[in-house]
């Protein structure tokens, strides 16, 4: 990979676009509460690792009709909005996808969220105009860590995983980007940076304040350099 040049980013979404995970934490716990089932804090860092809504539904309700499993995902997707006006983005991603849009670069998302929840996400920050591709969890059969939705994040793109990045903020999100053969960029706003790194990602950043395109484009060719 040796001098690629940055054609494309894939962004998570939750914790990478928006910080949401305490909201989602809280979202998941009254959606428990709702339904006569008390799920210890400590438990619902099982939601927070990229996780398709019908898994955490299995692993927490076990075996339920598929029909049941969609009224229920509904529900707890209406709390969740009704919660929203709590979600605020991920402190510089508005600039540097704007700037990555302005510049040519083709945008994706690939989140394990719902495809209704992923546009609502990306019109409420205003960036609906700048990703061309939207991959969620109903596309795929397999949730992260699954290299699935990235695979087919970089086949809607129609280009090469080399000459993309993917951002991450889950160990399960970051192993799926690399199966995919990605170098994926690990956003520490909530995970340790230690366990994002040695899940693969490369660099970890706190955040995207100070961060433009040019700087994403380094990322790439530094790692290119370095495999090289």
């Amino acid at each position: 990979m040796n001098g690629a040049r940055l054609r494309g980013v894939i962004f998570d979404m939750d914790g990478v676009l928006v910080d949401s995970h305490a909201v989602h934490r809280e979202a998941w716990s009254i959606f428990f509460r709702s339904l006569g089932r008390e799920v210890p804090d400590s438990e619902l860092d099982f939601v927070l690792d990229g996780r398709k809504r019908r898994e955490i539904l299995l692993h927490f309700l076990g075996e339920c009709a598929g029909p049941e499993l969609e009224a229920l995902g509904r529900r707890k997707d209406r709390i969740f909005r009704q919660m929203q006006v709590a979600v605020n983005p991920v402190p510089g991603v508005v600039r540097m996808t704007r700037e990555l849009h302005a510049g040519g670069a083709a945008l994706a998302v690939a989140t394990s969220g719902s495809r209704d929840r992923a546009r609502f996400t990306l019109k409420e920050l205003g960036l609906q105009d700048c990703f061309q591709v939207v991959v969620t969890g109903e596309d795929v059969r397999l949730g992260k860590p699954d290299a699935a939705i990235y695979r087919l994040a970089c086949s809607h793109l129609g280009l090469e995983a080399a000459c993309l990045l993917a951002v991450e903020d889950a160990i399960s999100g970051i192993r799926a980007a690399v199966g995919a053969g990605l170098q994926c960029v690990g956003v520490a706003l909530h995970e340790k940076p230690e366990k994002l790194a040695a899940a693969g990602a490369v660099p970890v950043v706190p955040h995207f304040e100070g961060i433009g395109a040019q700087d994403l484009e380094n990322m790439l060719m530094a790692k290119g350099a370095d495999d090289s």
